[in-house]
């Protein structure tokens, strides 16, 4: 058999029927950069790897590095490789646009991390997917207060409000965008957009041979990697290429949404916030009780239903439960957690004798740190006349309404996307990669890093913070090993 035919078998193996009459596929020559290129139309006879063998392409062109997924942890990832391992060539490919995510977190802020979780066991607790796991070396090598630094040593300023959130000073998410991209091209990385890598398999010598392709326009190459990095966040992309290289994925369902509510009078409160309140989601699967099903904090009411970071950390944490559910469920909230029923119905009776001759929707405990346009939900609730006066109020009534403000329930009967910070449960197990290098366990140089692992966290910051870590991790083992392989 001949080279040439040789070759073309090698590749119709690999990836299928590549004929010259295929208006997609194309012919590629070993570039410097250490990638493949397409070969014009005119020369198109067929689709082979036009090395003379892959030591001699190692020894002209160095080693590649090449990472899928231009987030976060793909870019994060890439800049540390390239710092440790100048030498290295290292080419990103994004599918969409560069770090869009971080664009858009945090209403166009980025939540970059969270400065309140100094314990890495405390900080752990706050992934739904992963608190286990991520108890040991992971968040000790590259932690909230490392990420901090980094930003603040790359002259982007950052401030740390009350519940932990870390923003940049400037209010705005094109701070850590640039940051980051100008570090990557300063540094040497190659960024590429609007392509996908659409299949992966092993080529001779532990390198990737991958398929690319822009759907755009009549455009194929193929890559050859000697280290693959996927971060391709939670995307179809990135669990195809797993399974293709032996991994299995956890199926994914959605984390971090908010609930839609069954009940026509509560869209009348949209807009109405609380700053504090214990929720409580009851799904009728719960065999035991669960302690992350009740969540202490701000609710937000919309016009579908309830948001806000007590509603988003509920949604994390049942987001398996949930979704076996059909996404119906009871929550049951207390709005003035921190006060005990029995004072609560002290408050009432004292109301109702200081204010006896007043309407009960005109008078009420300011204890109770709530708003006129909830009061009045909570009346009609209770089948109580808003003209009332509180002198008429029996002491049932009043009884009811305190317990109806701790144990107020509302039927979930569906969920709605939290835009800013969606996130998917689901992935590539942490059982199958080392979290101390982010190394695959069941094939050497391939990593991965971000939301392509079954890893989530809950809202503020920490999901960013996953993606630091685990892009620094991987950046830094593919960095050492490729500065061993010059020495």
């Amino acid at each position: 058999m001949s080279l040439k035919s040789g070759l073309a078998s090698f590749f119709l193996l690999q990836f299928g029927s590549l004929s010259s009459s295929t208006s997609t596929s194309t012919a590629v020559r070993r570039c410097n950069f250490g990638h493949l290129r397409p070969v014009p139309p005119s020369k198109r006879a067929f689709t082979c790897l036009a090395t003379s063998s892959p030591q001699s392409a190692e020894k002209s062109d160095g080693e590649l590095l090449l990472v899928v997924g231009g987030g976060a942890a793909g870019v994060y990832g890439a800049i540390r490789a390239k710092s440790l391992a100048p030498h290295l060539n290292v080419l990103v490919v994004e599918k969409g646009k560069l770090l869009s995510k971080v664009k858009i977190s945090g209403g166009g802020r980025c939540n970059v991390t969270n400065g309140h979780c100094p314990d890495t066991k405390i900080l752990a607790e706050h992934y739904p997917r992963g608190h286990r796991e991520l108890r040991g070396s992971f968040f000790n090598t590259h932690g909230p207060g490392d990420t901090m630094s980094w930003f603040t040593d790359h002259g982007v300023a950052l401030k740390t409000e009350e519940d932990g959130r870390v923003f940049p000073i400037t209010n705005n998410s094109s701070s850590i965008v640039d940051c980051l991209l100008s570090e990557a091209r300063e540094r040497g990385v190659s960024l590429q957009t609007g392509k996908t890598v659409t299949s992966v398999s092993a080529g001779v010598q532990g390198k990737f041979l991958l398929k690319v392709e822009k759907r755009s326009v009549d455009f194929l190459e193929y890559l050859e990697a000697d280290y693959l990095l996927i971060a391709s966040g939670g995307s179809r992309q990135g669990y195809d290429l797993a399974v293709q290289l032996g991994h299995l994925i956890v199926d994914g369902v959605p984390s971090l949404f908010t609930f839609k509510i069954k009940d026509p009078l509560l869209s009348e409160l949209s807009g109405v916030t609380f700053l504090k309140v214990e929720a409580s989601l009851i799904l009728e699967s719960d065999k035991k009780n669960i302690p992350h099903l009740t969540q202490l904090g701000p609710m937000l009411v919309t016009h579908w239903g309830l948001s806000g970071p007590v509603i988003l950390r509920l949604s994390a944490w049942g987001a398996r439960d949930l979704f076996r559910a059909g996404y119906r469920a009871l929550l049951v909230v207390d709005f003035v957690p921190d006060l005990h029923i029995e004072d609560m119905k002290s408050i009432l009776s004292q109301q109702k004798h200081k204010f006896a001759k007043q309407k009960v929707l005109n008078s009420y405990p300011s204890e109770f740190g709530i708003v006129k346009r909830f009061w009045k939900y909570m009346l009609d609730r209770e089948g109580l006349n808003c003209d009332t006066l509180w002198a008429s109020v029996s002491n049932n009534s009043l009884n009811s309404v305190a317990y109806l403000l701790k144990h107020c329930a509302f039927e979930v009967v569906g969920k709605g996307q939290y835009k800013d910070e969606f996130v998917t449960a689901g992935g590539v197990p942490l059982s199958e990669i080392s979290l101390k290098t982010m190394e695959s366990k069941m094939r050497p140089n391939l990593f991965f890093a971000g939301e392509v692992l079954n890893v989530d966290g809950v809202t503020g910051g920490f999901n960013f913070q996953n993606a630091w870590s685990g892009g620094y991790i991987a950046g830094t083992t593919i960095g050492e090993l490729a500065a061993k392989a010059v020495c």
